[in-house]
Parts: C-alpha cells; sequence; structure tokens
C-alpha cells in the first residue's frame, strides 16, 4: 500500500517539460543549426574555389602545350579545343558560365611583326573575393 502511494505521487509531480526547458533546448538547436549552416557554405565556396584553381591551372598548362608544339600562341581558348590540347572550355564555378573567362594576349614578337600574338594567359571573369581575400580576377 505504501507503494502504490509513493508511485501516484511521483506520477502527480512528473507531468512534463517547463517552459524553460523547451526553451533552452530549442534555443541549443537553433545555435548548432546555425554553426552547421556556415560550416556548410564556408566548405561549398572553398569546393568551388578549388575548382576555379584547378581549371586555370589546366587552362594555363593548355596554352603552354600549344606554344610548346606550334611555337605560337592560341588564337583563342576555342583553338585548344579544336586542336585537342582540352576537350571543352570548362565552366567557370563562379559564374556558371563557360564564356566569362578573360583572356589575356601575348605580347606581339619583335622578330615576327605578321604573327598573331594569341592567348598568353586566362583569368576568371567572376567579380568579388575568395575566404582568403583576394580577388578571383587576380588570380
Amino acid at each position: 500500500m505504501l507503494t502504490g502511494r509513493l508511485l501516484r505521487r511521483y506520477r502527480e509531480v512528473e507531468r512534463g517539460f517547463t517552459l524553460i526547458e523547451l526553451l533552452i533546448v530549442v534555443s541549443l538547436i537553433v545555435v548548432l543549426a546555425t554553426i552547421s549552416l556556415a560550416t556548410y557554405r564556408n566548405s561549398v565556396q572553398r569546393g568551388r574555389e578549388a575548382v576555379l584553381r584547378e581549371d586555370l591551372y589546366r587552362m594555363r598548362d593548355a596554352i603552354d602545350q600549344h606554344f610548346a608544339d606550334k611555337g605560337k600562341y592560341p588564337a583563342s581558348l576555342d583553338d585548344l579545343v579544336s586542336a585537342g590540347y582540352l576537350r571543352t572550355i570548362p565552366v567557370d564555378p563562379m559564374t556558371q558560365s563557360a564564356t566569362t573567362w578573360q583572356t589575356i594576349q601575348a605580347e606581339p614578337d619583335p622578330a615576327n611583326q605578321t604573327a598573331e600574338p594569341g592567348v598568353y594567359n586566362v583569368k576568371s571573369g567572376a567579380e568579388g573575393q575568395a575566404l582568403d581575400g583576394t580577388n578571383f580576377s587576380d588570380w
């Protein structure tokens, strides 16, 4: 009998969570969600930056190979594709377009004034800054 009374009294006292307990739990969930969302966005940005660096490296390498093989720079990035140095012109991960690449023309050859200079370098046409503070257009 004593056990039954204690059990009933225990059930009457334990009715649920208090409002403060619920607010603390909800606040913790919001803080953790905010931290994870910021981390996710930074990781996506880091991934895009890594793809941009790799694309620039590959295109610059293809330009150098074209110059080494043919003794002149390609007239455009499309020439790298038609000559087989690139399969396609990559899509700039920051602008989501393959047409926004900024090409830098080579200086004219003083020994051969009739030769066209061609594309010496390529840069991203994206505006803005990377996570390290540098401009995409400076890469």
